[in-house]
């Protein structure tokens, strides 16, 4: 079912100057129950005042002019579409790497890698670090190379215990500053160590070795969040000095509840920011969009609505999350009217934002667009602009042009970098050329002594989408055998591969032992991928445990899941007794698909014989 968002033609972007591009691309639509919000901002062009619409159920408790606040209660409706999304994004304004433009839930999906899925090969110091956008590592305002090398660091991660590293450090009285400090926990947390980054900074606080500033608890709160849960992080919260619990801190949680798509908790702590009175940001805001553009399209406008009232300022990556909002949903003419007030408002249309728009362009049939995008990337001279080869390569392999993807990978092959390779591969594959994408994995492993899981789980997927079982298979045990730890990415592509071979009994075994096995919880998409297949059986048995174990493993019930579990019922032919109460209890209120479905599992429901009856 098509949510609000995509069905509308155009967006609810009216902030600040935008009336003065297309009054159409003010507006908004929503299906079913809509009220109409004027605008009272001055019109620079002379235009009648623009309007807004938007659900009057999903009006806020808390979200009113002057709070403008947000709550999980109201609103839960939402789109089969939209829930089917994984946790785990974690863009937090970072200009796109190499995958940032492939399939929207892939995107998803690999923000949720945990630090066990990478290694020190798989970073090449080229992307700018999200802490530098959350203002966590900046150190007044100096610019810092990640290729500088640390002393530390390099001590960090030589040894088995942090602590002991550490403490030698300072008995061989080596120099222990906020610089060497700074710059070990930048590398750490670039290779995705989060569990050392943590250690090194809670030993640096229990040894009183450097006085805490904000920026160092917000740092702490990352990491806690990361590598221990949401749950503990804001316990964390609560023993920060007061006088040091500031803005940062709660826009750190912020990102790492949007990055865990816990729509509840993000609210919640939106709320509380603005109870503390802290002045709305683009940077909150941005989360709130990168929340709803995964989970529920229809509060876009909502934020859109709060931004305009609190006059903040969109960003480039503002308009970046509305256009692939509006690509997403095919609606290339909206996307268009975004990029001509992304224009008008003199926003720089970025690398990234062109990938975007190339990406959709390019699968929603204007090629030529997609290639004038492209061309425009190149600049003319793709050797001096070498950093748009991993966005250039998933496009042109979506456009079918094998001979410019061989083009543009031949400029990279020489001296690669690990998420050109990355990227090369998932090109390759998707144009189904298999041997291509094997000579770039085998280019790597050449290179580096030791691949990481997200280089070997490049190549997997490839073997996963083309139902390549007997490869995968062998590629696992390579993967094992090189000592290569595995997470829940990883988990996520083996249990799509036996899926797309139709082995989903040995693919729910293997979820189930990885989850037994390790601490770290498997992904949204990994559960619903098998769980939809037993749906399909109408193997309502199987569906239900796979929907339990979905809750024990922390997941709030969505609506996509009730949705697979409603067609298990449907298949089966059975009916199905209590559903609207258990999706009451979890606050979920059925859609319109959901509704239908409901309609057709009812044991009670009426029909011709049973009215004659009555």
């Amino acid at each position: 079912m098509m949510n609000s968002f995509s069905r509308n033609r155009s967006i609810s972007v009216g902030i600040n100057r935008l009336c003065s591009v297309k009054n159409e691309l003010l507006n908004g639509y929503v299906e079913g129950d809509t009220c109409v919000v004027e605008s009272h901002l001055p019109v620079s062009c002379g235009r009648p005042h623009f309007k807004r619409f938007y659900h009057k159920n999903n009006a806020f408790p808390r979200f009113s002019i002057a709070k403008c606040g947000f709550s999980s209660q109201a609103g839960a409706k939402s789109s089969g579409e939209e829930d089917d999304l994984e946790d785990g994004f974690s863009e937090l304004e970072t200009p796109l790497g190499s995958d940032a433009i492939t399939d929207s839930n892939l995107d998803d999906e690999k923000a949720n890698e945990s630090a066990s899925d990478a290694d020190v090969s798989d970073v090449d110091g080229e992307e700018e670090s999200p802490e530098d956008e959350l203002e966590i590592l900046t150190d007044k305002g100096k610019v810092r190379s990640s290729r500088t090398q640390s002393q530390l660091f390099q001590a960090i991660t030589a040894a088995r215990s942090v602590e002991n590293a550490l403490d030698k450090w300072v008995e061989d009285g080596k120099n222990l500053n906020k610089d060497e400090i700074w710059l070990a926990t930048y590398n750490l947390r670039k290779r995705r160590l989060f569990g050392r980054a943590l250690q090194l900074s809670e030993w640096l606080e229990t040894r009183g070795k450097i006085d805490f500033v904000e920026k160092d608890y917000a740092s702490r709160v990352d990491l806690i969040a990361k590598v221990r849960g949401l749950h503990k992080a804001e316990s964390y919260i609560e023993k920060i000095p007061e006088s040091l619990r500031g803005e940062i801190v709660y826009r750190t949680f912020l990102a790492n509840c949007v990055s865990a798509g816990n729509v509840k908790k993000a609210e919640e702590i939106f709320n509380k920011m603005k109870d503390l009175e802290f002045p709305s940001t683009a940077f909150t805001c941005n989360q709130l969009l990168l929340l709803y553009k995964r989970l529920d399209k229809k509060k876009i406008a909502d934020v859109l609505l709060l931004m305009e009232k609190e006059n903040v300022k969109p960003t480039g990556f503002t308009y970046r999350l509305l256009i692939d909002s509006k690509g997403q949903s095919n609606d290339l003419d909206g996307m268009d009217q975004i990029v001509q007030a992304m224009k008008a408002e003199g926003v720089e249309l970025d690398i990234s934002t062109q990938a975007v728009l190339a990406k959709h362009y390019a699968t929603g049939g204007q090629k030529k667009k997609a290639e004038s995008i492209l061309r425009d990337m190149e600049g003319g001279d793709l050797k001096e602009h070498r950093s748009a080869c991993p966005l250039l390569l998933p496009v042109y392999a979506e456009l079918g042009k094998v001979d410019e993807v061989r083009r543009v990978w031949e400029v990279c092959e020489h001296s690669p970098r690990a998420y050109e390779c990355i990227a090369a591969i998932e090109a390759w594959g998707k144009l189904k050329r298999i041997e291509e994408a094997e000579a770039v994995f085998n280019s790597m492993v050449k290179r580096w002594k030791k691949l990481s899981a997200t280089q070997f789980s490049a190549l997997l997927r490839v073997y996963a989408n083309n139902k390549m079982l007997t490869k995968g298979k062998d590629l696992v045990k390579q993967m094992a055998d090189s000592g290569c730890k595995i997470g829940p990415l990883t988990w996520d592509i083996i249990v799509k591969l036996y899926v797309e071979s139709g082995e989903v009994e040995k693919a729910d075994s293997i979820l189930h032992k990885a989850t037994q096995q390790n601490l770290m919880r498997p992904m949204y998409s990994t559960f619903m991928a098998i769980m939809g297949q037993y749906s399909k059986r109408g193997d309502v048995h199987n569906a239900e445990k796979l929907f339990h174990r979905m809750k024990l493993s922390g997941y709030t019930a969505r609506i996509t899941q009730f949705q697979s579990l409603l067609q298990a019922y449907i298949n089966a032919r059975t009916s199905a007794y209590g559903m609207r109460d258990r999706m009451k209890a979890d606050n979920l209120f059925p859609n319109k698909a959901v509704a239908s479905l409901l309609a057709q599992v009812d044991p009670f429901k009426k029909t011709a014989v049973s009215e004659l009856l009555d």
